[in-house]
C-alpha cells in the first residue's frame, strides 16, 4: 500500500467513525426520549423480557443498548448532512424499526401474535417515530458542527 492509499484508507475509516459516533449519540438521545415515553406507558418491563428479566431498569438498559446500536447504523448508512433529508430519512427509519422491532421481532420473541395493530402498537409507532426524529436532529446537528468540535487526538497516547 502506498502513502497515498494509506491516507485514503485512513481518511475513509475515519470518516466512517465520525459517522457512527455521530449516529450512537443520535441514537442515545433518541433513545432517552423514547425511554421516557416507554417508561411512563409502563412498557419498559416488557423491553426487559426481552433478555428473561421482566424489569423496568433492565428494560430500560436494553432499550438504551437497542437505541446505540440503531443509531450507529442510521449514522453510518445516511451520509446526508442536510436536515431535511435527514428528518424524513429518520422519520421512515423510526417507522421500519417499529414495523420490524415492535410488530415483528418483539412480539415474537415474547410469544405474542406478530403484526397486530392496537393502540399500545400504535403508541409505540408514535414513540419510533419520534426516535428516530430525534436521532435525525442529534446527527445533523453533529455533522453541522463537525468542523468547530475540537475533540483532540482521541488516539491512545503513550506513557
Amino acid at each position: 500500500m502506498t502513502s497515498t492509499q494509506g491516507a485514503h484508507a485512513a481518511g475513509a475509516a475515519g470518516t466512517l467513525t465520525r459517522r457512527a459516533v455521530h449516529g450512537g449519540l443520535g441514537g442515545l438521545a433518541g433513545g432517552v426520549v423514547f425511554g421516557m415515553m416507554m417508561a411512563a406507558m409502563g412498557m419498559l418491563p416488557m423491553v426487559g423480557a426481552l433478555v428473561g428479566v421482566e424489569s423496568a431498569a433492565v428494560g430500560g438498559l436494553v432499550h438504551m443498548g437497542i437505541s446505540l446500536l440503531f443509531g450507529v447504523a442510521f449514522g453510518v448508512v445516511i451520509t446526508s448532512a442536510r436536515p431535511a433529508p435527514l428528518l424524513l430519512l429518520g422519520a421512515g427509519y423510526g417507522v421500519v424499526l417499529w414495523g420490524v422491532g415492535a410488530l415483528l421481532i418483539m412480539p415474537a420473541m415474547l410469544g405474542m401474535p406478530v403484526f397486530m395493530i392496537n393502540a399500545m402498537t400504535l403508541q409505540s409507532l408514535v414513540g419510533h417515530l419520534i426516535f428516530g426524529l430525534v436521532a435525525a436532529t442529534a446527527v445533523w446537528l453533529l455533522r453541522r458542527h463537525a468542523g468547530s468540535l475540537d475533540l483532540g487526538d482521541m488516539r491512545a497516547q503513550p506513557a
